[in-house]
């Protein structure tokens, strides 16, 4: 794929639970990395900012900064730079996740700027129409994520399947480099398996594994599902 990223993937969106911060973070993170190895599934982690060198620094897994801001080097007091973010270590962004949501303006600038840097680019959508104009911006992935349903443990590969389906036709259509996910409830490995036969490459989630009793347990079980597709 694009910057030695395979698909099928998995990102693990640690927002800023607090069964994800701080040294919690690395610890989820060394699960990750244990079950990335375990199964040859590519999986992802995304840190709190604050937590973003400290990952990088744990594992060998690649690590996603949740945002940047479309800014360059210079005169912007509490802005993410994606200079400062590169330096880390990790291989790129999210851009514009539903609970930091940007003007497409915006979304333009650090796609551009994801792309020149040799990083990695995820645009987070809310529907097909959206994702069909993301695609458009030339980012490296689009994963739609209904809002109505993130967090809910309802996943909108079974009870929207049709969000996803037209996502994947028309990502395909506008630019058949760009790969889809999906996210929003996303719980078990029936949900990930229900995603693939959908035409996506892979999910984005967050609570399914974050809050989970065992998340090596269910990162295990959406592992077996991506062997098994």
């Amino acid at each position: 794929m694009m910057k030695n990223l395979k698909v099928p993937i998995i990102i693990v969106n640690f927002k800023t639970y607090s069964e994800a911060t701080g040294k919690k973070a690395i610890m989820l993170s060394r699960i990750a990395e244990e079950v990335s190895i375990e199964t040859g599934v590519n999986i992802s982690v995304a840190p709190q900012l604050a937590d973003l060198a400290s990952v990088c620094n744990a594992v060998s897994i690649p690590v996603f900064a949740q945002h940047v801001d479309p800014i360059f080097p210079g005169s912007s007091t509490g802005h993410v730079l994606l200079e400062s973010v590169k330096e880390t270590g990790a291989v790129g962004t999210l851009i514009n996740h539903s609970e930091r949501r940007l003007k497409l303006c915006d979304i333009e600038v650090i796609i551009a700027r994801v792309r020149e840097s040799g990083m990695v680019s995820v645009v987070c959508t809310n529907n097909a129409p959206v994702s069909e104009a993301a695609a458009a911006l030339k980012p490296d992935i689009v994963s739609v994520e209904p809002p109505e349903l993130i967090g809910t443990g309802i996943p909108v590969s079974k009870s929207k399947p049709e969000i996803v389906t037209q996502t994947v036709a028309l990502v395909k259509h506008v630019n058949p480099c760009v790969v889809t996910l999906c996210g929003a409830g996303i719980t078990k490995g029936e949900d990930v398996a229900a995603a693939l036969k959908l035409g996506t490459k892979g999910v984005l989630v967050a609570s399914g594994i974050v809050k989970a009793k065992d998340p090596k347990k269910v990162l295990m079980e959406f592992a077996v599902a991506i062997n098994a597709h």
